[in-house]
């Protein structure tokens, strides 16, 4: 068995983490952590979300400079579920170890450390770790997650963007024309703590980040070209649905289109590829992405949608299957009902 601690366990996406982790057959969820100062340090996780009622009942514990300096030798697994910063200053106490890091905030997917302290607002120091870390879009990169000491998860807006281009650029498939992402999520994207900005009374659809939202940069990163994107925030609580037009280089046909996308997920069980358009209700509370494209050859456009939920999917369950690789399981273990039971491969 895995053994594994969550830092930052009680936020949303800490909570489908420990959701995931305490039925998953591989690991061994043995402690969930909360910053020093937060209000849920000492209650039970239970008691912050009842849907963890009889499946995990840990206490919240506060982290301290102490349990920091002992923890990265103490277990194989550990899961950051923190802010950028937290994430970025801890780093060099965890990592290198014996556990394996998946950090799920933004402090070590851009390697650029000019991009990143534009985007992000403050100087990236810790160079060892920015450079080596692997992006953890399971699909795409399983073979250097696999061998990993620190894996970067995405962000919930690259997911949902990549996972719907990617399969177009991998095929060449791309002209030189900026693809336009339109995405909107749920207001459960903004974390667990409730301001005017995302308070469900308060929030309409509306775009924001415009031309300069921080998960713009790694989107271009791992396409490889430029993008326009622009997210919005949308009046309920978890998913994101991306609409993605782009154009294609002259020529490209149908056929040509079709072999992009069933090669790219042939073999990838959290990849749904979809025959009409999908809803948010098709994958909220599952860690499926679903991916449908229309393709019209006379003006080379193509506009692809995707599905996620962007707290499993773009956040959580992308960690479980980043630890999978890592830990040989399979890559969708715990996450999907029949795999729930699987060996290591």
């Amino acid at each position: 068995m895995i053994k594994t601690c969550i830092i930052g366990a009680s936020g949303y996406t800490g909570a489908e983490l420990v959701n995931i982790l305490a039925m998953h057959p591989g690991f061994s969820l043995d402690t969930l952590y909360v910053s020093e100062h937060s209000v849920d340090a000492g209650q039970l996780i239970s008691q912050c979300h009842a849907n963890l009622i009889g499946v995990c009942d840990l206490p919240l514990v506060p982290i301290n400079d102490e349990i920091l300096r002992k923890m990265a030798s103490q277990y194989d697994a550990i899961f950051l579920a923190t802010p950028h910063e937290a994430s970025h200053d801890w780093m060099p106490q965890l990592a290198g170890k014996r556990a394996i890091i998946y950090d799920l905030s933004g402090a070590f997917r851009i390697a650029d450390k000019d991009v990143f302290s534009q985007y992000y607002g403050f100087t990236h120091e810790c160079t060892e770790w920015r450079e080596q870390a692997v992006y953890g879009l399971a699909e795409w990169y399983p073979h250097q997650i696999a061998k990993a000491a620190v894996v970067a998860v995405p962000g919930c807006y690259p997911t949902a963007s990549l996972t719907g281009l990617k399969p177009l650029a991998s095929a060449s498939l791309l002209s030189q024309t900026r693809p336009v992402i339109n995405a909107v999520s749920g207001v459960s994207g903004a974390g667990r703590k409730a301001s005017m900005v995302n308070s469900f009374c308060e929030v309409s659809l509306q775009a924001y980040g415009i031309l300069s939202h921080r998960h713009q940069p790694e989107i271009e990163a791992y396409l490889g070209q430029p993008i326009i994107f622009t997210p919005h925030l949308g009046n309920f609580k978890r998913g994101i649905l991306a609409t993605i037009t782009a154009q294609l280089v002259p020529g490209t046909t149908q056929a040509q289109v079709d072999t992009a996308f069933t090669q790219a997920y042939a073999d990838t069980p959290c990849i749904r590829l979809r025959d009409r358009a999908p809803k948010i209700d098709d994958v909220v509370h599952t860690p499926f992405c679903d991916v449908f494209y229309q393709y019209d050859a006379d003006s080379q456009y193509i506009v692809v949608t995707t599905a996620i939920d962007n707290v499993l999917k773009g956040a959580a369950a992308q960690a479980v299957q980043c630890a999978n690789l890592s830990q040989q399981y399979p890559i969708s273990a715990g996450l999907i009902p029949a795999l729930q039971n699987v060996g290591t491969l």
